[in-house]
């Protein structure tokens, strides 16, 4: 009877892991994966070179190689895209020396949000993410530039004095994270992308399975989270779910 029952649970897990799979598929292919290529290939980048019109992008900047564009999610969230051909984290370009640093060009980029909200907005209350391979909906690489959730920036609080440049482990949201800190120098010495390949075992042949994100702690340092798609436990690697795109740290 033990033996029955263990074998039920096993097939009832695998039936999840089998929906959940076709889910996640179905609604990509429902989408259109190469929405935001067709926008900056077709539109941002020609407009600006013909015209100087970055329309619909907020900014073409050909030099760094990537472009701003207001997401349709969220009162205050843009993302950040590279005008080459980068499907996402899995791309062996993000570990190449010439490659633009995508991430620190998020950041520096942070200040989009307060121009629309029309104040200043404290670092505590922003965030960068980037899905895993199959935790995303688009096949061009994007940075989501938005608001942290409320409840991950209390923990992040919480945390604060434990978190070092080791990598940890630490769950937020119900999801295990490899995280460690960095100072603004740092995130602007070295990719993240190039940092999560060289310093986490493992990470450089499947980049594809993490999602990272980015946020500000209380002492002025910052924090780099990696997230790896696990299937088991139901997590296809979303950074992205890290993030609040209402913003409600930004309520009264």
């Amino acid at each position: 009877m033990r033996g029955r029952n263990r074998l039920l649970k096993w097939l009832t897990l695998c039936l999840m892991l089998l929906i959940a799979g076709l889910l996640v598929t179905a609604y990509r292919l429902h989408k259109n994966a190469d929405a935001l290529w067709q926008i900056v290939s077709e539109q941002c980048v020609p407009g600006m070179r013909h015209q100087g019109n970055p329309a619909p992008c907020q900014q073409v900047n050909l030099t760094q190689g990537y472009v701003t564009l207001k997401d349709i999610h969220g009162p205050l969230q843009y993302l950040l895209i590279p005008t080459a051909k980068i499907a996402g984290m899995e791309s062996p370009a993000l570990l190449q020396p010439a490659t633009p640093d995508f991430f620190a060009a998020a950041w520096q980029q942070r200040s989009l949000l307060a121009q629309r909200w029309g104040r200043p907005v404290n670092d505590r209350a922003l965030s960068l993410a980037v899905n895993a391979q199959y935790g995303r909906t688009q096949n061009q690489l994007h940075i989501h530039i938005s608001c942290l959730r409320p409840d991950v920036r209390q923990q992040l609080d919480d945390e604060a004095l434990r978190l070092s440049e080791r990598w940890q482990h630490i769950t937020l949201r119900q999801h295990h994270y490899l995280v460690r800190t960095l100072s603004a120098a740092q995130l602007a010495q070295q990719s993240t992308f190039m940092r999560l390949a060289s310093e986490v075992p493992g990470a450089r042949g499947e980049m594809g399975r993490y999602g990272m994100a980015l946020a500000a702690l209380p002492d002025g340092r910052l924090v780099l989270l990696a997230l790896q798609r696990n299937w088991l436990r139901l997590n296809p690697g979303a950074a992205e779910m890290l993030q609040d795109h209402t913003c409600r740290l930004l309520s009264p």
